[in-house]
């Protein structure tokens, strides 16, 4: 197991050590004015303990000569984006842009609210690039990029295409890192003299031992608490035969002005029966509920009808959102205090987090009701009662590795070295894992090009595992 473990990790930390040598980093000296003014006349309430510690690692890395590549990790409402922001404040101060990419047009949308409310009043200009901004629009924009008077650019993957071009681009923020794959995260490079220094956030909590592994060129930063005055979500499970009483709490909820995300099982292309589940489930709750105004979302629908759908929740026109998980990430709706996942049985450990993840973000008590069938697997029983036990992002990431096993993470695969493991098991070999990082950082340190006779044979050994030499950690 150790030697499995040893030379996955000789792997990852050659690569890192690699990269630091080579690539040299922009050097932030100044947290600069735009930072300043920020912090003292906007932010209208105290950083997290957490926020102001990751905060200081990010401005130790970007100050320090090397490229920065760090991977953030907070649970969700943790405040990532804030700190992303004070990220690419700090590029701003120094004289270079910066930008921020999102999976979805609607978290890129969402992520370009949340910037201009908090820059408000403060003379920065932030474009936004999606698919949907076309024309002379598109245009305008991508002129004020490359001449500098964009500071900070919000995007999809619309941001990696060759038109885009900056004129100095300091910082990239890459919001849930696993949507975006290798290949599309190293065009930000050729965007600059230099490679921008590179900040990963996600929402997943990735258990330490496989953070290790799969992002074991990154610096690991976690914001581990949340903002004061968040009440826990409350979970409960209920069965599919108490829908009646399930019924008479969602109508009390929306009579206290609250509203509600009622999710039914993913929509995938072989699974029309799902579609028809969400339809009929739709048509149904609007007899149960003549007196309420409901929308409905799932990924079937055109982009634009699917915004206007979510629009209409966001804004309080409708009290209830029926919808497939396309709402896991990134929507913010602080006044939505119920989340019902139906089926849930049929769902993965971190999809059931990231999807309460959705309530709970204003100061009203929260609840997320799983519901499921009578007939449930061990393991299904388990992943419930996780469920209703902890919030915890971490202790929940923990039992999905130990549950799913490591292959099915995402991130696994297309991290590029997901080594083929016989014998040894990430989800329960951690400590093993971590002396062999800590041997494998000592062969680094005492061989740093690979080129001492006295270790030529382990480096033979890695060459013979590795079937591929593509340099995959070199693409941050």
């Amino acid at each position: 197991k150790f030697e499995e473990l040893f030379y996955v990790q000789l792997n990852i930390l050659r690569y890192a050590s690699d990269h630091r040598r080579k690539y040299r980093g922009y050097v932030f000296s100044q947290v600069g004015d735009d930072f300043h003014r920020f912090y003292s006349e906007n932010l209208r309430f105290e950083l997290t303990g957490a926020q102001k510690r990751v905060v200081h690692e990010i401005r130790d890395d970007m100050r320090s000569g090397r490229q920065m590549n760090r991977l953030l990790q907070g649970d969700v409402g943790s405040g990532k984006t804030l700190v992303a922001l004070m990220t690419m404040l700090i590029a701003l101060g120094n004289g270079y842009q910066a930008c921020i990419m999102a999976p979805t047009e609607i978290l890129a949308e969402q992520h370009f609210a949340t910037i201009q409310e908090f820059l408000h009043g403060l003379d920065i200009r932030v474009e936004l690039l999606t698919g949907q901004v076309k024309g002379k629009r598109r245009q305008e924009v991508l002129d004020a990029l490359i001449a500098g008077e964009v500071k900070i650019l919000v995007g999809t993957h619309a941001v990696l295409e060759d038109p885009v071009r900056f004129q100095r681009l300091g910082v990239a923020v890459i919001d849930e890192q696993h949507r975006f794959g290798v290949a599309q995260r190293a065009r930000l490079w050729a965007k600059g003299e230099n490679p921008p220094h590179i900040l990963v956030m996600t929402a997943t909590p990735i258990p330490r031992t496989l953070a290790m592994t799969i992002y074991g060129d990154l610096d690991v930063s976690i914001i581990d608490e949340l903002p004061p005055g968040r009440k826990p979500v409350q979970t409960i499970h209920k069965y599919d035969s108490q829908m009646t009483s399930l019924y008479a709490g969602i109508r009390q909820q929306i009579r206290l002005g609250r509203q509600v995300y009622i999710v039914y099982p993913l929509i995938t292309e072989s699974e029309k029966s799902d579609l028809k589940n969400l339809e009929e489930g739709y048509a149904a709750l609007c007899d149960i509920f003549p007196e309420f105004k409901i929308s409905k979302v799932h990924g079937k629908m055109k982009s634009k009808e699917k915004d206007a759908e979510m629009q209409k929740f966001v804004s309080g026109e409708t009290q209830i959102l029926v919808a497939t998980t396309v709402i896991e990430v990134g929507v913010n709706v602080p006044n939505a205090s119920v989340m019902v996942i139906l089926d849930s049985q049929r769902f993965g450990l971190s999809q059931l987090h990231q999807l309460r993840g959705r309530v709970g973000r204003g100061a009203d008590q929260s609840y997320c009701i799983l519901v499921t069938t009578y007939k449930l697997s061990a393991e299904t029983s388990k992943r419930i009662d996780i469920m209703c036990e902890t919030n915890d992002g971490f202790r929940i990431a923990e039992a999905d590795l130990k549950l799913r096993g490591p292959g099915d993470l995402e991130g696994t695969q297309q991290s590029g070295i997901a080594f083929d493991l016989k014998i040894a098991d990430i989800a329960r070999d951690g400590q093993i894992m971590a002396i062999a990082r800590e041997e494998a950082q000592k062969i680094i340190d005492a061989d740093p090009t690979c080129t001492s006779p006295e270790y030529a044979m382990l480096w033979r050994r890695l060459r013979e595992l590795r079937d591929t030499n593509v340099n995959w950690a070199a693409i941050s």
